[in-house]
């Protein structure tokens, strides 16, 4: 039998199968990398790139990163702890607040608790030591990538409580000497004056102050006596 004008019997001229069609291969998580040493940025992006990850930047500054990550649009932000212009986690915080949905991991070389508590605290979505493997960094990242939050349950559970407890989470962190300078801070004491009600030297209460300022998370001194003012009036 002839066939029919109005048949197509060319198989190349029909409309392909959509289940034939080849799958689109998945992007590439995307991942910004902010470390002040040169070597580990190359060994990051080696590492990275080898395993098919997309490195859209890289920076050995805090304000560097803080200005770039926003506008490319990363997955995964690695970012080094201690930075010779601020730290890693200081730049989770102010990305995140730009970008809620943008992934950090705080990449380390010590075992730091009250920056482990500055990590939850900011957003980061993990924590991890230098000395981890590659293997495991790896699995970090990917899991960091699919919306995973990497911290102990327990441990975060504990920061998020201390929140509502500050004489808990924030005061548990000083030396007696410490929590002595804040309470005279928050009496509205100069430096001068705190030296000489303790005994020290100006330059020794100094130190003291930069050290407890640190450790509350605070930048200025402000801050500190008017933690001092609220923390006794909730009493």
């Amino acid at each position: 039998m002839r066939n029919s004008p109005d048949t197509v019997t060319d198989a190349a001229t029909r409309p392909a199968d959509s289940e034939s069609q080849p799958a689109s291969p998945p992007a590439a998580t995307r991942v910004f990398i902010l470390d002040d040493h040169e070597l580990v940025r190359r060994g990051l992006r080696e590492l990275l790139e080898d395993e098919g990850f997309d490195i859209v930047g890289d920076t050995g500054l805090a304000e560097d990163a803080t200005r770039r990550i926003p506008s490319l649009h990363p997955d995964v932000c690695i970012l080094d702890a201690r930075l010779p212009d601020g730290t890693g986690i200081e730049v989770c915080r102010d990305v995140r607040s730009i970008d809620p949905t943008l992934q950090c991991v705080i990449l380390t070389s010590y075992d730091d608790e009250h920056a482990l508590r500055g990590a939850i605290l900011a957003g980061a979505a993990g924590y991890v030591l230098k000395e981890i493997r590659s293997d495991d960094l790896l699995d970090t990242i990917r899991r960091a990538a699919a919306g995973a939050n990497l911290f102990d349950p327990a441990t975060r559970l504990s920061v998020i409580q201390g929140m509502t407890n500050p004489q808990d989470a924030r005061l548990a962190s000083l030396t007696p000497q410490e929590r002595r300078v804040l309470d005279l801070i928050g009496d509205g004491l100069t430096n001068r004056e705190i030296a000489k009600s303790m005994f020290l030297a100006e330059k020794t209460v100094k130190n003291y102050v930069s050290s407890m300022l640190a450790k509350l998370d605070f930048q200025r001194r402000t801050q500190a006596a008017v933690y001092v003012t609220k923390r006794d009036f909730d009493r």
